[in-house]
């Protein structure tokens, strides 16, 4: 609930706790097992950003969340807990949330899509898993499709920009340095791993606009929800995502500075997926982001089971704080207790570690920063209850949301313009085309020169057989001169003879 600048999220025996909405864009965390209320903590604060007019985004793991959009009504836990707060049950004003659904693949809400380009080489490599090796190459390549106007949009455009490069390897030695086919290989390979996993669909254009989040409707933030049922089954995928949308909110939104009430507020469930198995160097981003994107009016909530998901430099940036039971039965867990305890201001009234392991479901405990940004002490609360639906809503519901909403059809059809994969077939096109046309050419240029061989051949042959038929005509005419010469002078003297005697 919200009122005079407070978010009411809990209340304890001796009144109701609120986070001051100055301080809400100092982050927080909402930790706890499973079971034990976290989504319902998240849907209460959602719904009081939302009277307040802030927009959030947030990912719906198990479909829970989409109940926000419904009106909520009366049960008998909310009655009980009216109550214990000293609540007048019949005047509560249930009423749902204004609600866009997303969804990566398209299929439960408006697409989501980014460019190959705008996802840039570095979060696409941990997408990949890429080594240190193959991260330069694919930075390269991004390199080298941007000096060359080669826009990489989807997968396509990247796969062939990779082999591109790969083919004209030599001619980028010297300006980019060497490139590896084995390395390009690799690459293509963890691109078709990728693809199996449907990133195809997540790429592609028209790119999303942020700034689509950043809506109120009368007077309401827009709760913004995407469906993750899906996506979180490919780990990478969703925690790649999220951080391409905070990193983006990040690029694009304007300081502020100190405002009474955040701009826009996230929350990442399952936030340990953000920081499994990344590099420092990329934590260290997610550090910078989380610690800078206050001051242009970003919240960030982060949910998970325990404390201990998160790395410590991210922690130390969370200051409002809803630590839900957890459950010691192994070592570790009791450790992860221990260590949860230790990030709380401690309360002399009781022992927080103990507290921390006797907490039911829809208890907590509470530590929001103060008008001076200072952590509250820790304290045991019940969290309010939601005045919008608990629990999901039914495909037809979800549909007619989808329907009415403002930016239905926007994103709906993706298209295909001129990019990098274009350019590059009509290149091969032209380069085979210009193949061609020289193989003709030089096929008419030796039939041309074959045919002047064989007019030369002729004409020689036809000259030796004029030479070899005069002078088979002239040794015919001398062997008939002679022959009848001989005969002439034969007669002669054989008349001669005769006259003799």
């Amino acid at each position: 609930m919200y009122k005079d600048n407070k978010l009411y999220v809990a209340h304890t025996s001796t009144g109701p706790i609120h986070l001051i909405g100055s301080m809400a864009n100092r982050h927080g965390l909402i930790a706890g097992a499973t079971g034990t209320g976290k989504t319902v903590t998240l849907q209460v604060l959602a719904e009081t950003f939302s009277q307040a007019g802030v927009p959030c985004f947030m990912a719906d793991m198990k479909g829970d969340l989409s109940g926000i959009s419904q009106t909520g009504k009366l049960s008998g836990f909310i009655e009980k807990r009216c109550v214990e707060f000293g609540i007048d049950a019949a005047s509560l004003p249930f009423e749902g949330c204004p609600v866009r659904f997303y969804d990566v693949y398209g299929e439960q809400g408006h697409p989501m899509r980014t460019t190959i380009a705008n996802m840039g080489a570095m979060l696409l490599a941990r997408l990949l898993e890429l080594n240190d090796t193959q991260t330069g190459v694919l930075t390269l390549t991004f390199r080298i499709a941007e000096d060359e106007q080669m826009p990489l949009v989807d997968m396509q455009d990247l796969r062939l920009m990779l082999d591109y490069v790969a083919k004209n390897s030599e001619r980028y030695a010297t300006t980019y340095g060497n490139v590896s086919t084995a390395t390009i290989g690799a690459i293509q390979r963890a691109l078709l791993t990728l693809l199996d996993q449907g990133a195809d669909r997540f790429f592609g254009e028209p790119a999303f606009d942020i700034f689509d989040l950043l809506q109120t409707e009368q007077g309401r933030g827009v709760m913004n929800i995407l469906a993750a049922d899906k996506l979180m089954l490919q780990p990478k995928l969703y925690s790649t995502f999220l951080l391409w949308l905070l990193t983006t909110i990040f690029e694009k939104m304007p300081e502020v500075g100190d405002a009474e009430l955040p701009k826009m507020v996230f929350f990442f469930d399952e936030a340990h997926m953000l920081f499994k198995d990344t590099s420092k160097a990329l934590t260290d981003k997610i550090e910078q982001i989380v610690r800078l994107i206050r001051s242009k009016g970003i919240g960030v909530y982060f949910i998970s089971q325990s404390p201990s998901d998160l790395p410590e430099t991210i922690l130390g940036q969370c200051g409002n704080r809803i630590q839900h039971a957890l459950r010691a039965f192994t070592p570790k867990d009791q450790a992860a207790v221990k260590a949860a305890a230790q990030t709380f201001r401690p309360n002399p009234a009781f022992a927080t570690e103990r507290e921390i392991l006797e907490l039911g479901t829809g208890e907590a405990l509470v530590s929001l920063l103060d008008e001076k940004g200072a952590p509250s002490m820790v304290e045991r609360a019940k969290i309010l209850f939601p005045l919008s639906q608990i629990g999901a809503i039914t495909d037809e519901q979800r549909k007619s949301i989808n329907d009415k909403s403002r930016i239905a059809g926007k994103y709906d059809t993706a298209i295909n313009r001129e990019s990098a994969a274009e350019k590059i077939i009509k290149q091969r096109e032209e380069a085979l085309e210009a193949e061609k046309k020289e193989t003709a050419a030089k096929e008419k240029q030796e039939a041309q020169e074959k045919e002047a061989k064989q007019k030369s051949r002729n004409s020689g042959k036809a000259k030796k057989n004029i030479i070899a038929t005069v002078a088979t005509t002239a040794i015919t005419y001398f062997a008939k001169t002679f022959a009848t010469q001989l005969a002439r002078n034969i007669t002669k003297k054989s008349t001669t003879k005769k006259k003799k005697k």
